[in-house]
């Protein structure tokens, strides 16, 4: 069954991270994507055909500085809804296949340039990474342990929070706005923006006295006792995020602390001594115990799993969270659709021509709503 993006043609032109990351989720959701590929039998991480960002696309091996190579992005462009492009500023106008040629070719085109600083600005020109825009947006500096140095939580956060998610929004947007204008437009979707839109909480809270200027002392970033990880008796860890009262009284029932006279939950004076004692709680079982003690509550407790556990768990198996193609264990498509459920059709292809549409895989699919 085709998905709710059926019919929709996008051409990406090749690249890492968040780009490969949009055109990714467009294929899931029934786009007809073609990945624009330098002419080589691999990427930059690794082979093609293993990149699991790579799935549910077709592949045109195309050498941009050779006129044979922009004249196929150009035709490939005629028959587009939508280009991703991720070269810094003024690349993709050097190589041909800017946004003033791909709009002459193809006026109702949505040109998305995803870039990590942005198409206009002092910095717009440099090369740069995850961590550093989350740097510069004052983001990284309050993620991390109080006392020890700003921690990066991998490449989540700007690469496709801020970047391909961002990027996504942006052409759904931009083709909504078309099917009344009839016209296509260029979008500048940068990762600093998209990073200090995901921290506009942050930036309320701030605001708002309820944070400050010290990581790790915080609501929400491991500052408050009941809104942290702590260790079990085997060294394994559980998550705690019991923040409303009726949540945070599931906590201490579930603990046995009931009757413990503790401080307030919002006494920041007393958060030392809960830290203390719910650290003593949980590390005298092992993380087995608290799976079960806190079963069916609303304490808001849950296990640290590991990748392989995480696989297996009950709840994602019933929803199909993960699935396997070809054998391989990765993310399902999201969101989920009444009647249009999304891919993928298949894994990361071989280079293919754009008239070849990607094969048929072993898919085992979440369910349709």
């Amino acid at each position: 069954m085709p998905g709710p993006l059926d019919g929709l043609r996008v051409v990406e032109l090749g690249g890492i991270g968040p780009v490969p990351h949009a055109g990714m989720i467009l294929a899931d959701l029934g786009a007809r994507v073609v990945r624009v590929d330098r002419p080589t039998d691999g990427s930059e991480l690794g082979p093609a055909d293993q990149d699991l960002l790579l799935r549910g696309r077709a592949r045109l091996p195309a050498d941009l500085k050779s006129a044979a190579g922009v004249a196929a992005v150009l035709a490939a462009v005629d028959d587009a809804d939508v280009l991703l492009d991720g070269f810094r500023p003024g690349v993709a106008e050097r190589l041909g296949v800017g946004p003033d040629v791909c709009l002459a070719h193809r006026p109702s085109l949505v040109y998305c340039r995803l870039t990590g600083w942005g198409q206009a600005g002092p910095m717009a020109d440099r090369a740069g990474h995850d961590i550093n825009y989350l740097a510069l947006t004052g983001t990284l500096d309050a993620l991390g342990a109080a006392g020890g140095p700003p921690q990066a939580p991998t490449n989540l956060v700007a690469d496709f929070g801020g970047g391909s998610m961002l990027a996504v929004m942006g052409v759904l947007a931009a083709l909504y706005e078309r099917s009344s204008s009839g016209l296509g437009q260029v979008i500048d979707a940068a990762m600093v923006d998209g990073v200090e839109l995901l921290s506009q909480m942050l930036w309320s809270l701030r605001a708002t006295g309820w944070w400050g200027p010290d990581r790790g002392t915080n609501l929400l970033d491991g500052g408050a006792p009941f809104y942290d990880v702590y260790a079990c008796a085997d060294g394994r860890y559980v998550a705690v995020g019991a923040l409303e009262p009726p949540f945070y009284a599931a906590l201490l029932a579930g603990l046995g602390l009931t009757d413990a006279g503790l401080p307030a939950q919002l006494d920041r004076a007393g958060w030392p001594q809960l830290r203390a004692v719910f650290a003593r709680a949980f590390g005298s079982a092992d993380l087995a115990h608290w799976v079960g003690v806190f079963d069916g509550t609303d304490a808001c407790v849950t296990p640290v799993l590991t990748a392989a556990e995480a696989a297996a768990h009950p709840h994602l198996v019933a929803r199909r969270t993960l699935i396997e193609v070809d054998g391989v264990v990765q993310a399902a498509p999201a969101p989920r659709f009444s009647r249009t459920p999304p891919g993928p059709d298949a894994g990361p292809t071989s280079a293919a021509g754009p008239e070849s549409a990607p094969g048929p895989a072993s898919v085992t699919r979440g369910p349709a709503g």
